[in-house]
């Protein structure tokens, strides 16, 4: 890898690191919100809500995070089957021609000879 992939690479993961702070920012604001609306609730028990949320919110992201690459996974995995058959293709294209040029020439040189 060159250093323009490196930096590319990692202004991916400081885009994806600031989405998922932005993301969490947001439930924290959700969550608190919620809790100061309840006001029955003790302090306690908001920042055990707020815990939870929280702690839910980055288990459901995790999910789609990984059902994401899942998804990425299985579609590049076609594409590579694709690619083989492709050039397994092309390969016996390439050898059907050859063999062709090749008997084209021995005739051709068999008639002058």
């Amino acid at each position: 890898m060159d250093a323009r992939d490196e930096a590319a690479r990692g202004l991916i993961d400081i885009e994806g690191f600031l989405y998922r702070n932005a993301h969490l920012e947001a439930a924290r604001r959700r969550v608190a919100d919620f809790t100061a609306r309840a006001r029955e609730l003790s302090p306690e028990q908001k920042l055990e809500i707020e815990q939870w949320y929280l702690d839910e919110q980055q288990y459901v992201a995790r999910m789609v995070t990984d059902h994401i690459a899942d998804s990425i996974n299985t579609v590049e995995q076609r594409h590579h089957a694709r690619i083989r058959q492709w050039m397994r293709g092309t390969l016996t294209a390439m050898v059907l021609v050859t063999l062709a040029m090749v008997a084209c020439v021995v005739v051709v040189l068999a008639s002058t000879g």
